[in-house]
């Protein structure tokens, strides 16, 4: 099955437009609202809890056969397009399908429920994974109307302690922070290009940490080897299921979701060869290795985004999942 997520984005005002009503369960009953306009909780948690069941059965049926169809109704975004990709260049190997498949299991599930008018409504599940070591599984599910299955958007692996605690209020449902919510360190819709800038010349906008400073050393140490060039490029994805998502935190910052790009060109040096990538790589690689390769990587992040009420504050990352999505050998 084809995923159509750039219809998504192409076709939300439309469907804003479009949605006249939305059924909201409150204290007195069922009550028919105006859900473009209305102020309503994402959906119940009872619901929730049955998005993830149902996300989880899919996303094990489609690793158990390397088959992209059988989950592809349940993702989208940043998130289906490293899904696909991992499942596309399994299948190319294992056309059988996968021989060390183990059911992800997903406990211990806390959902964080914003209370928001308007379309897209989405909603964060927190989970206790069986994969990943112990890490816990961030899940931000995603719709666009009433009529639509939850999809999974962004998912992100975080270390346990390192989830905050979010602002509520007095019924339990959680707070969003809109792209251009003002108030914080950065800018949520500048999050990603903010982040890729950072990647390129640096800068005390991130705090130190794995996937900031680390990660800079370790692409500076690539860059030149004997032998062997590499090249990065980093982008920001920002519209339709790309667009970041926040909550507010219970100290008035935010944990947001968001989205980037990156390209790695390795060349090889006269008379040498470009390091043969491994099996998954070389099935999603088009043209032939010959003195260059280019991957193409989505990668989705989650980070702290404190309020600006000092000098000195620095957005904290606290996840972040990446994988290949294409790559070109010339």
């Amino acid at each position: 099955m084809t995923r159509d997520r750039s219809r998504r984005g192409r076709d939300r005002n439309a469907l804003i437009a479009a949605s006249v009503t939305a059924l909201s369960l409150t204290a007195s009953g069922c009550v028919v609202v105006h859900g473009e306009r209305e102020v309503l909780p994402a959906t119940t948690k009872a619901e929730a809890a049955e998005a993830l069941r149902e996300f989880t059965a899919a996303y094990n049926d489609a690793d158990e056969a390397y088959d992209t169809s059988l989950d592809a109704d349940h993702v989208t975004g940043p998130f289906a397009d490293i899904d696909e990709a991992r499942l596309t260049a399994g299948r190319a190997n294992h056309p059988g399908g996968n021989p060390r498949h183990t059911p992800l299991e997903l406990t211990d599930a806390r959902f964080t429920i914003p209370k928001k008018a308007g379309w897209p409504r989405w909603f964060l599940a927190d989970a206790e994974g069986n994969k990943g070591g112990s890490a816990r599984w961030l899940l931000v599910f995603t719709r666009d109307s009433l009529d639509e299955r939850w999809q999974v958007s962004f998912l992100t692996l975080v270390a346990p302690g390192k989830v905050p605690a979010f602002r509520t209020d007095a019924d339990g449902w959680a707070e969003p922070v809109d792209a251009d919510s003002a108030g914080l360190a950065v800018n949520p819709a500048r999050l990603s290009a903010e982040y890729v800038s950072y990647l390129k010349d640096g800068g005390d906008t991130f705090a130190p940490g794995t996937h900031t400073s680390a990660w800079r050393d370790t692409r500076e140490k690539n860059a030149t080897r004997p032998g062997l060039a590499t090249q990065y490029i980093d982008e920001p994805l920002t519209n339709g299921d790309y667009a970041p998502v926040g909550l507010r935190t219970e100290d008035g910052g935010a944990l947001v979701f968001f989205t980037t790009r990156h390209f790695e060109k390795q060349t090889a040096a006269p008379g040498t060869e470009v390091p043969t990538p491994n099996d998954s790589v070389l099935a999603l690689t088009k043209g032939e290795i010959k003195q260059s390769l280019t991957l193409e990587f989505v990668s989705t992040e989650a980070a702290l985004d404190p309020p600006a009420d000092g000098a000195g504050d620095q957005v904290t990352m606290v996840g972040r999942v990446q994988g290949v999505t294409t790559a070109r050998g010339e």
